[in-house]
């Protein structure tokens, strides 16, 4: 059984995986992860390998406890990946995207796939059919337009996303949802559009924490996958314990 721990600034998610099915996901306080994962290796005794993304935000003392009890694999540019990264400067790309591309490899290898990651940032990734990693963008993500035009602003109020009911804002909370939501939107629709002009048999995945709020609003044809970071965490940590 594999282990994914997948640190964030105050949060951290973990997942146990099977033989590449999810079995429980957890998400908990930075100062909490040590003894979460206790409960986990108690209920899972067969909880081996785990694999540590974003390491630089635990402490040393847990990554010491971790190691001694667990098969660590720490995933950063040096790791073995299961595709060719012609990335110009692939020491400064994050481990998130790094997980995703991995992950398109395990569903939907020797495909041209462009990942779209709706979170803090939304990030947008593509690796060809020769499994060979091109680049992408990064822009701001919903919650990230909201607040700059509360920040940059002497006047506009700091709003929760919601769906806008018409393109037409008739206040101002309806203009700001109507700006940042279908905004945001038609920028992915745009993006999309412009990468199947090249790539014509383009599969398009979308995950992150706002891809469930997105989903309804774009075409069937993309895959919405939540879990997609994870599971390209797992297929690394597999990928390296087969070398």
């Amino acid at each position: 059984m594999n282990l994914i721990i997948d640190v964030g600034n105050s949060y951290v998610k973990l997942a146990v995986f099977k033989d590449s099915e999810l079995l429980e996901k957890r998400v908990v306080l930075l100062k909490a992860v040590e003894d979460e994962i206790d409960v986990l290796a108690k209920h899972y005794l067969d909880l081996d390998n785990v694999i540590i993304s974003s390491v630089g935000n635990l402490d040393k003392l847990t990554i010491k406890s971790i190691s001694k009890r667990f098969n660590v694999l720490f995933l950063d540019s040096n790791t073995k990946l299961p595709f060719k990264n012609l990335y110009s400067t692939p020491k400064t790309l994050g481990v998130d995207r790094i997980a995703l591309v991995s992950g398109s490899i395990k569903q939907f290898s020797e495909k041209n796939v462009l990942i779209i990651d709706a979170g803090t940032c939304v990030t947008y990734d593509f690796i060809n059919s020769n499994n060979e990693y091109l680049g992408g963008a990064i822009s701001p993500g919903i919650n990230m337009r909201y607040k700059a035009l509360n920040n940059f602003t002497a006047k506009l109020p700091l709003l929760d996303k919601e769906m806008p009911k018409n393109i037409i804002g008739n206040s101002t909370e309806a203009s700001i949802h109507s700006g940042v939501v279908f905004g945001f939107l038609k920028e992915i629709e745009g993006v999309i559009k412009c990468y199947k002009m090249k790539y014509s048999d383009l599969t398009v995945i979308l995950t992150g924490g706002d891809a469930k709020f997105l989903s309804k609003q774009l075409k069937s044809s993309i895959f919405a996958n939540p879990n997609f970071l994870l599971e390209g965490l797992d297929y690394i940590l597999q990928f390296n314990s087969n070398e």
